[in-house]
């Protein structure tokens, strides 16, 4: 049975995911991508106008299953706005540790590559990247008002450092091939949230 224009599409978006959170956007030819979500040469150009186009709706379709997967973490019912929090970050280190830390977050991959080379992507990133941060935010106002974190500033300069902190940890994780910067982020992290 023939795939539906949608389902072509998506697995070619998601061939290309797993395929860039290993070799990152330049290192990856089209033909790889669909040769690896087993659609032919010529249907790339029927779903995208330019390898651009495409790295931008990689990223987005990305950032909507990320963000989707962040919602649920963050809504687990019968736990404290802290546990949710500290639930999130522990799957965060976990699946960067994977793979000898070469974990599978695109925005840790593809963000200082792809935000140089094209506009749109970096625009993407961005977009995604604020979704988290907001997510973040929410879940940190959430905990001052169950009382389960207190911090020392505000809920959005608190939820900013945070991720830039555990996206830097990450680098570093993947540059060492040690999870050690995800568990002194996770040490930090308790202490900013005063748990």
């Amino acid at each position: 049975m023939p795939a539906i224009k949608g389902d072509t599409r998506r697995s070619i978006l998601d061939a290309a995911q797993r395929i860039m959170s290993r070799k990152g956007f330049s290192a990856v030819g089209i033909t790889e991508v669909l040769s690896e979500a087993g659609v032919p040469k010529g249907s790339f150009y029927h779903f995208f106008g330019s390898k651009d186009a495409f790295g931008e709706a990689m990223l987005r379709a990305y950032f909507t299953d990320y963000l989707s997967d962040m919602d649920r973490v963050l809504a687990e019912p019968g736990l404290t706005s802290s546990e949710r929090l500290m639930n999130y970050w522990q799957n965060w280190r976990e699946t960067q540790s994977i793979d000898e830390c070469q974990g599978k977050c695109l925005a840790v991959k593809l963000g200082a590559e792809v935000s140089d080379l094209s506009e749109t992507m970096r625009l993407a990133l961005k977009e995604g990247t604020t979704g988290i941060i907001d997510r973040l935010d929410r879940t940190i106002t959430a905990g001052l008002e169950d009382r389960s974190i207190a911090i020392d500033g505000a809920p959005r300069d608190t939820a900013q450092a945070l991720y830039d902190m555990w996206l830097g940890a990450s680098v570093m994780a993947k540059i060492h091939r040690d999870i050690g910067p995800l568990d002194t982020t996770m040490t930090v992290t308790r202490q900013l949230l005063h748990r």
